[in-house]
């Protein structure tokens, strides 16, 4: 009876093991909200083609940004102390009016309902530019607003990745330049804290960094130039011109949207 009960109970042991091994297998691969199931249960169609649930989304956070970036540039040229923080706040009107007319363009013809007030967090920051003058604004003002552009900047490289809505590409597309531009701008101010912003990525990011080792003071070999072979007939230029002062020149020159 011993011996039965024994191998009786290995059985069950071996038997437990196999499930809880198997368990994250199955709940994982079967169970809703995962990737697939979450662009399944999220997308619509639509005659420019489906429409995702970050489709919809990248569509409300451009209108944020216009609802809250507009008044935080015209504030800018108003009030700011230097002609660089001025001159940012103009790409910041002018570019969120334009794209303002583009997504609300795209979002009646796709159906999506887009809100008219910033959200809880844009009010604050607002708020909090208002409060503060002189250097201090202009440090909060491009601060602020480089860091939201640039999380923004990697929603859009997302969604002109994914998107299988030709409406939304067009939208990324132009979202894309708009945003660089105001990025440059910003940067241009000499205001921006970089160390801060590297320190808040690297305090959500979860991979590990990877690339060449770091230097050791010795110069390491010249790599050859990757050119093509032969002597291809291109015309096309750099997408991205050096100016003489810093940043780029990035051409935000689109057609009016069509609505």
């Amino acid at each position: 009876m011993r011996r039965v009960n024994g191998t009786t109970l290995i059985l069950a042991a071996l038997v437990a093991t196999l499930g809880a091994l198997a368990f994250p297998i199955w709940s994982y691969a079967d169970r809703s909200g995962t990737g697939q199931a979450n662009l399944d249960a999220g997308t619509v169609s639509t005659q420019w083609g489906p429409l995702s649930a970050t489709d919809r989304d990248f569509l409300v956070k451009v209108r944020l940004a216009g609802l809250w970036e507009i008044p935080a540039g015209q504030q800018a040229m108003e009030r700011a102390p230097t002609q660089a923080i001025r001159d940012a706040g103009d790409h910041l009107v002018i570019g969120h009016t334009d794209l303002d007319q583009r997504v609300r363009s795209v979002s009646a013809r796709l159906g999506v309902e887009l809100p008219n007030q910033p959200s809880a967090q844009q009010q604050g920051w607002l708020r909090e530019m208002s409060a503060a003058s002189g250097e201090d604004y202009e440090r909060k003002f491009a601060n602020l607003l480089r860091d939201s552009h640039g999380k923004v900047f990697a929603l859009i490289a997302q969604v002109r990745h994914t998107t299988r809505n030709s409406l939304v590409r067009e939208l990324a597309t132009d979202a894309n330049q708009t945003v660089l531009d105001h990025i440059t701008m910003l940067e241009g101010t000499g205001d921006v804290d970089f160390d801060g912003i590297a320190n808040e990525a690297a305090g959500a990011a979860t991979a590990s960094p990877s690339g060449p080792p770091p230097p050791d003071g010795q110069l390491p070999p010249a790599p050859s130039p990757a050119r093509p072979t032969g002597s291809p007939d291109a015309t096309s230029r750099p997408s991205a011109q050096p100016t003489d002062g810093p940043g780029r020149t990035i051409n935000t020159d689109r057609p009016a949207p069509d609505y």
